[in-house]
């Protein structure tokens, strides 16, 4: 969305498929998910009435229109990608196997799955996790728009407390809004470790792979 108040910035996309593409040049095999929160928020429309498990649909296809984009912009650099959608739709992309998935990332490609789980009531973040845990990443990565976990909003309490490191149960018990509690318990049941960067300042998601970036840890 960049510095829109909706949709995409074609500037914003290809500057982190930039960032993708210098990562994957260090080795990294990268499997990436994509909200979709710039178009529709399923969560915000539910609260305004709609159903909950209709507003979700919707905000999935959203997800598959962010990566398709996406996917775009990775395949103008060079950079090998496949978009593949929990929601069945050949026409566009291909469906999400883990298989072939894996088959993907041991090619060298970038792999962007869509569509969430492909499930109402579950959020991206809960999808990111799963797909963490089916393509075996050893961790998951969760861009923001801030640099890491705070006690409070950072945006609305200026005294909030930065915090490097907290376990999921932290998280849990203090209700920290980084990620909905069924995707911090699944991470913690599976003992996935989440980074938590801004994706904001240029060049960040490099420096936090190589362990010199401002970022949270949750362990």
């Amino acid at each position: 969305m960049g510095d829109r108040d909706y949709g995409l910035d074609v500037k914003t996309v290809d500057r982190i498929a930039e960032e993708v593409k210098v990562v994957r040049g260090l080795g990294v095999e990268i499997c990436i998910v994509i909200g979709g929160g710039n178009i529709f928020r399923g969560v915000s429309a539910a609260a305004h009435g709609m159903h909950r498990a209709v507003a979700d649909n919707i905000g999935m296809l959203a997800t598959v229109m962010n990566s398709i984009a996406f996917q775009s912009s990775l395949e103008r650099i060079g950079v090998g990608t496949r978009v593949m959608s929990a929601i069945h739709m050949p026409n566009v992309c291909e469906p999400y196997i883990q298989r072939r998935a894996m088959r993907h990332l041991d090619k060298g490609r970038v792999v962007i799955c869509a569509a969430g789980s492909g499930n109402p009531y579950f959020t991206t973040d809960t999808a990111a996790i799963l797909r963490a845990l089916e393509t075996n990443c050893d961790s998951l990565i969760k861009a923001t728009k801030v640099d890491g976990v705070y006690d409070s909003d950072p945006v609305k309490n200026s005294n909030a407390q930065f915090l490097e490191k907290l376990s999921y149960d932290e998280v849990i018990g203090k209700d920290i809004k980084v990620m909905d509690h069924t995707a911090i318990t699944l991470a913690k049941e599976n003992n996935i470790p989440i980074i938590v960067f801004s994706l904001k300042e240029k060049g960040n998601l490099e420096k936090v792979l190589l362990g010199t970036g401002k970022c949270s840890l949750i362990v």
